[in-house]
C-alpha cells in the first residue's frame, strides 16, 4: 500500500498546481483558442486523409472503364500508369528505414523477457488465423465447387512441369530468416533452384551461365535441360535473387533491439536515435499521403486498361473470384471482429473504421509492406495502439502473417483440381491444409507472391502445375482483395497483443516511474554518503552510470508492489465495462 500511494502521489506530483495561463480565461478576456469544428466540420476534419484515399480508388476505377472502350496504345497506359509507380516506389522506399527504426525502438522500449512472451503469442496467433483461413478456403471451395472442366482446352495444356518442393520453400525461409550479410540482404534474397549437373555438357554449362547472368534463373536452366534430353539429371542450387530479405533485417533488429535494451543508460542514445528516424519517417508519409487520389488512381486505372479481355476474363473465373472473396469477407466482418470483441471487448467495427485508409491503400497497391507506413500512421495516430507493441507486431505481421494468402491457396489449389477432374481424398485435403499454411508463411509481402507457393500445393496433391497460367488474368484482382486480409490481421494482431499483454506493459511503465522517483544511489534509493553526495575520488557521471546499472535490481525490489497495483487497475477497469 505504501507503494501504490508512493504512485499516485507522483503522478499528482508531476501535475503540479494549475499555473495562472492553465486557468480557463475569464468571461470578459478575449481568447486566443481555436474555434472548436463541431458536426460535419469535425467529421470532414477527421476523416480527410480517408476521403481523400476513398476518392483515389474510385476515380481510377471510373477513369479504367471509361478509357477502356478507347483501345489505347501500350505508349498511353504505360504513361496513365507512371504516376502510379512513382507513388509506389516512393512508399516503397520508406519500408526499410520504417522497419528498422520501428524493430530496433519497439524491442528496446521493452525488457528481453517482455520481448519473448510478445513474440510467443503474435507468433502463435499469426499461425492460428493462417491455419483456420486456410480450413475455411477449403470448405468454401467444396461448397462452392467453382471449378469447372470446360474452362480450358486440352491442346492449351503445356508439358512443362516446373520442379517443386514444400522442403525448398521451407529452407529458403530458414536461409532468409538468418543472412550471411546484412548488407546482401538488403538487396537480395536466397532461393533455390535447380540446375542441370555440370559434368554433364561443358557446352551446355555455358550457355547456362550466359542464361542466368542475363536474369532467366533456374526456369530457364530447365527448359533448357528439357530441350537437351530428358535424361539431364537436375541438382539443387542455392542463388541469390532481386528484392529485400526482410525477414533477415526483421530478426536482426529484433534482436538488436532487446539486446540493446539490456545495457541501460548506455544503449539510450541509440535508442532516441531510431525513435527519431521512427518519426521522421511518419512525417514523411503525412506528406506522400496527399498524393494519394494521383497515385492510386493512376495505379487502379493502368491495371483495368492492361487486362485484354476484362469481361471475358471475369465471366470465365466469376465463380472463383466469388469464392475468394466470400472467404475473405467472412473472416473480416465476423471471424475476425468476433476474436476482437471477445479478447478486447470493445466494439470491433470501430476499430475496424479506423483502419479503413489503410485498407483502401493496401488494396490498391496489393502489397502489405507498401501499405506499411500508412498502417502505421493508423494504429498510433487514430486508434492510440500503444507504439511499443505496434513497432514490435506489424514490421513482423507484414512478412509472415498472410491470413488471405492461405485463404487463396487452399481455394486456389482444390479449384485447379476441380478442373482436372480430380477427386481429393481426406489425405490430400489434409496436405493442402498444412502446405498452405506453411506457403503462406514463408510468402513475400509482394504483388501476386501466392503464385509461385501455389505451385507447391499443386505439386504436394500432383495436381497439373500448368493450369496456373488460367489464374494470371485474374490474380491482379483477387491479390488486393487477400492483401486486406492480410493487412488487417496484422492489425487486429496488434490489438489482441497489447490487450494480452496490458498487465506487463502497466508493470513496466510503474516500475519506470518507481524508478525515476528513486535519489541517485544505490538500488534501494539510498544515497552513497547518507547525505546525497559523492564518494571522495567519485565524479557524478560515474555516479549516474552505477546507478543506471542497478537499474535491473531496482525494478525486481518495487515489482511486487507494482503488480499488486496493477491488478487492481485491471479489476477497476473490468468493472466499468461490465457497468
Amino acid at each position: 500500500m505504501e507503494k501504490s500511494g508512493k504512485f499516485s502521489d507522483y503522478l499528482f506530483a508531476k501535475m503540479g498546481p494549475p499555473t495562472a495561463t492553465e486557468l480557463p480565461p475569464k468571461t470578459t478576456e478575449r481568447s486566443d483558442a481555436p474555434v472548436e469544428l463541431t458536426g460535419y466540420r469535425r467529421w470532414l476534419s477527421d476523416n480527410l486523409m480517408l476521403l481523400v484515399t476513398l476518392s483515389g480508388v474510385l476515380l481510377g476505377v471510373i477513369l479504367g472503364l471509361s478509357l477502356r472502350p478507347l483501345n489505347l496504345h501500350g505508349d498511353s497506359i504505360m504513361l496513365i500508369s507512371y504516376p502510379g509507380e512513382l507513388f509506389m516506389r516512393v512508399l516503397k522506399l520508406m519500408i526499410l528505414p520504417l522497419v528498422i527504426s520501428s524493430l530496433i525502438a519497439g524491442s528496446a522500449s521493452l525488457n528481453a523477457k517482455m520481448n519473448g512472451k510478445i513474440a510467443l503469442r503474435t507468433l502463435v496467433y499469426f499461425a492460428s488465423t493462417s491455419f483456420f483461413n486456410a480450413a475455411l478456403g477449403i470448405a468454401l471451395v467444396l461448397l462452392i465447387h467453382p471449378g469447372n472442366p470446360d474452362l480450358h482446352n486440352a491442346d492449351d495444356r503445356s508439358t512443362d512441369r516446373r520442379a517443386v518442393n514444400l522442403l525448398d520453400s521451407l529452407l529458403d525461409l530458414g536461409r532468409n530468416v538468418f543472412p550471411d550479410n546484412l548488407f546482401q540482404a538488403s538487396i537480395q534474397q536466397a532461393h533455390t533452384v535447380y540446375l542441370p549437373k555440370p559434368s554433364i555438357l561443358h557446352a551446355f554449362n555455358e550457355t547456362m551461365n550466359d542464361t542466368l547472368n542475363s536474369g532467366g534463373g533456374g526456369v530457364e536452366a530447365q527448359r533448357q535441360a528439357e530441350e537437351l534430353g530428358e535424361d539431364v539429371v537436375l541438382v539443387r542450387d542455392v542463388q541469390y535473387r532481386s528484392g529485400t530479405n526482410t525477414l533477415g533485417i526483421v530478426f536482426f533488429c529484433l534482436v538488436f533491439g532487446t539486446f540493446l535494451g539490456t545495457i541501460g543508460q548506455k544503449g539510450q542514445v541509440v535508442v532516441d536515435f531510431f525513435a527519431a528516424i521512427f518519426e521522421v519517417i511518419m512525417k514523411m508519409v503525412t506528406c506522400v499521403m496527399w498524393l494519394t487520389p494521383v497515385g492510386i488512381s493512376s495505379v487502379i486505372a493502368g491495371k483495368i486498361l492492361s487486362v485484354d479481355d476484362l469481361g471475358l476474363v471475369m465471366a470465365q473465373l466469376m465463380w472463383f473470384i466469388i469464392t475468394v472473396a466470400i472467404g475473405v469477407f467472412l473472416y473480416q466482418f465476423v471471424v475476425m471482429q468476433a476474436i476482437y470483441f471477445v479478447v478486447v471487448r470493445r466494439n470491433p467495427f470501430k476499430f475496424y473504421a479506423g483502419l479503413i485508409q489503410a485498407m483502401l491503400t493496401a488494396f490498391a497497391t496489393a502489397s502489405t509492406a507498401a501499405a506499411l507506413p500508412i498502417t502505421f500512421r493508423c494504429m498510433n495516430e487514430k486508434l492510440r495502439v500503444d507504439p511499443r507493441i505496434t513497432r514490435f507486431v506489424l514490421p513482423i505481421g507484414c512478412n509472415i502473417n498472410m491470413d488471405g494468402t492461405a485463404l487463396y491457396i487452399a481455394v486456389a489449389s482444390i479449384f485447379i483440381a476441380q478442373m482436372s477432374g480430380m477427386v481429393l481424398g481426406f489425405g490430400e485435403l489434409l496436405t493442402v491444409l498444412l502446405t498452405s499454411t506453411a506457403a503462406s508463411m514463408s510468402s513475400a509481402s509482394v504483388p501476386s507472391a501466392a503464385l509461385v507457393l501455389l505451385l507447391v500445393v499443386l505439386t504436394a496433391i500432383d495436381a497439373p502445375v500448368q493450369d496456373v497460367t488460367l489464374l494470371f488474368a485474374v490474380d491482379w484482382f483477387v491479390d488486393r482483395i487477400r492483401t486486406t486480409n492480410n493487412m488487417l490481421g496484422d492489425c487486429y494482431t496488434a490489438a489482441i497483443v497489447e490487450e494480452l499483454s496490458r498487465k506487463e506493459l502497466m508493470a513496466l511503465d510503474a516500475a519506470s516511474v518507481n524508478y525515476q522517483d528513486m535519489p541517485a544511489g544505490t538500488p534501494n534509493g539510498h544515497s552513497h554518503d547518507g547525505g546525497g553526495g559523492l564518494l571522495e575520488g567519485q565524479t557524478e557521471l560515474e555516479t549516474s552510470s552505477k546507478c543506471a546499472m542497478t537499474m535491473t535490481d531496482s525494478v525486481v525490489v518495487d515489482m511486487s508492489a507494482v503488480m499488486n497495483n496493477v491488478n487492481l487497475n485491471l479489476q477497476q477497469e473490468h468493472s466499468n465495462r461490465r457497468v
